[in-house]
């Protein structure tokens, strides 16, 4: 296992003081290629902060990104008060992506021409939100993140797309599913859409110590799945070489 760097930083976007963690891998000087981390609806956690070291670990410079001023949010009512609004502006999203974007590509050891993106739940979103925005990405991976972007705007995306979802997610269902899927086909793009049997929302997270919503449960073999889909994703669109 290679010697990482981990910071803390704050950036404002949406009105907020975002609090993110960047992962280096190691290393001084030289420049790397760098993934964008987006979290689920509740924020920020060590969920995804482990996510950006184990990036770092295999080479990448990886920043975590926040959507809630530093706050996880875990009441659900909460959550969705902050979360419904923000999936249905945007704008707002590209706002949050495009600071945290910002952070990363400031970091002197990212490779600017070599970023890639991707996210969980309103993470995801935010990621595709910013190649529906034209960003020169190498890949967009999500999780949990079916959600369409205003007609013809996708074709804007200039990189290979994969998203997985679970089977029995109710927040994201067989109509939201074909929905995606038909966006992504009428743009044209490289994409991929993998359905895990039997998994519900947010199946790749840990279980947390909160009533969530029905439908809502962690589903080891398929999380441990989706991470090797990802990380395959990577390898292929972004690899790391030294």
């Amino acid at each position: 296992m290679t010697t990482i760097t981990t910071h803390t930083v704050e950036y404002p976007a949406d009105g907020l003081t975002m609090v993110g963690h960047l992962a280096l891998p190691a290393g001084s000087d030289d420049r790397r290629p760098a993934v964008l981390i987006g979290p689920e609806g509740p924020g920020l956690n060590d969920f995804q902060r482990r996510r950006a070291d184990a990036l770092a670990e295999l080479g990448y410079v990886a920043l975590a990104f926040d959507i809630n001023g530093g706050h996880w949010l875990a009441d659900p009512q909460e959550m969705l008060a902050h979360t419904t609004p923000l999936l249905a502006d945007p704008d707002r999203m590209r706002g949050i992506g495009h600071a945290a974007l910002d952070v990363l590509r400031a970091e002197p050891r990212t490779d600017p021409d070599r970023i890639a993106g991707i996210g969980y739940g309103t993470g995801g979103a935010i990621v595709l939100e910013l190649g529906r925005d034209g960003v020169d990405l190498r890949a967009i991976g999500t999780v949990n993140a079916l959600i369409t972007g205003r007609p013809g705007e996708a074709a804007r995306i200039r990189c290979p797309v994969w998203a997985g979802v679970g089977s029995e997610d109710p927040i994201m269902p067989a109509e939201q599913r074909d929905a995606f899927a038909a966006e992504m086909q009428a743009a044209g793009l490289d994409w991929c859409l993998v359905v895990y049997g039997g998994a519900q929302h947010a199946f790749h997270h840990p279980p947390v110590d909160h009533t969530v919503r029905p439908g809502v449960g962690h589903h080891p073999q398929h999380a441990q799945r989706a991470w090797r889909d990802i990380l395959d994703l990577l390898a292929e669109c972004l690899p790391v070489t030294d």
